[in-house]
């Protein structure tokens, strides 16, 4: 079994530092996520100095696993300070819970599904070789045992095969939700100074990952403590298109780079499908198909 070992367990990776040693910014909420010392901070300091860059450094010197193998010259959407952030975080799940599945065929992908209550990822679980079949009887018993008030499907591929058995199993569309990572956006883009739409989100599944990251930004959010969900939130790139709009690095680009798709965060990021990612399912029949059965909840 491999075992990771981050920089600053190393004793000799120390330096001594004067009464007026001072942290900027960066080092301060380093040194807040991982307990470092000033003595810590001020060889970090150093070292970066001597490589050029604080991306290299964190390739060369990382302080968890996922930094090793991201290129210096790679630029992740979601930072990994976030991550670890959110992993750290004690918050307490509350109101209606929000699912998110990412089916994936027999290829090497993963059917990875995201359990969300409020401002905390209670749970993630993936398996791998799993037919339609599968996957639509899987997220039944999440249905039946669990009482979500909303499931967000990825419908591409394998998902709408998934969404389609759902639908015939009896499952209202108001609770069992169809979302295209291709599609547009459920926000309108923001409006310019000359009064045109310029920015916002290219397609759907870059709404979503613009929701998680500010959601993550605003901080008291928990994710789970899993190296795999990290090492897939800070794998995906991106980029903005002509006109000015957010896109995230697609799955297929993503292989070709040699890194596997990301469907866990895929997942997470499916949680997040209402505008701004509120925990609150929004669609128009929701208050009407559910007010019996959480009667009081949102009041």
């Amino acid at each position: 079994m491999p075992i990771f070992l981050p920089w600053f367990v190393d004793p000799d990776y120390r330096r001594e530092v004067d009464a007026d040693f001072a942290m900027d910014g960066e080092e301060s909420k380093l040194a807040e996520l991982y307990n470092l010392t000033k003595e810590q901070i001020a060889w970090r300091r150093a070292k970066v100095g001597q490589l050029g860059n604080a991306e290299y450094y964190a390739q060369e010197y990382p302080s968890v696993a996922s930094e090793a193998f991201i290129s210096s010259s790679f630029d992740s959407y979601i930072p990994a300070a976030l991550v670890i952030k959110a992993r750290r975080e004690k918050v307490d799940p509350y109101g209606p819970l929000i699912v998110g599945v990412d089916p994936a065929g027999m290829g090497p992908d993963r059917t990875s599904i995201a359990w969300r209550q409020g401002r905390c990822i209670t749970r993630i679980e993936s398996r791998r070789a799993l037919d339609t079949m599968e996957v639509a009887g899987w997220v039944n018993r999440i249905i039946r045992e669990d009482k979500p008030a909303k499931v967000n499907v990825n419908d591409g591929g394998m998902g709408v095969g998934v969404y389609d058995r759902l639908i015939e199993m009896g499952h209202r569309r108001s609770l069992v939700n169809a979302v295209n990572f291709g599609g547009k956006p459920v926000e309108p883009p923001p409006i310019d100074e000359t009064g045109r739409p310029s920015g916002g989100a290219a397609n759907r599944r870059s709404e979503m990952w613009s929701n998680l990251k500010k959601v993550l930004e605003a901080g008291r959010f928990q994710l789970p403590d899993r190296d795999s969900l990290q090492a897939d939130l800070v794998s995906a790139g991106y980029k903005y298109n002509s006109s000015g709009q957010l896109l995230i690095e697609s799955k297929q680009d993503m292989r070709k780079r040699g890194v596997p798709s990301p469907d866990e965060a895929d997942a997470v990021a499916l949680c997040f499908s209402e505008p701004d990612g509120s925990p609150m399912p929004r669609s128009k029949n929701f208050n009407r198909d559910l007010r019996d059965e959480y009667q009081g909840l949102y009041y």
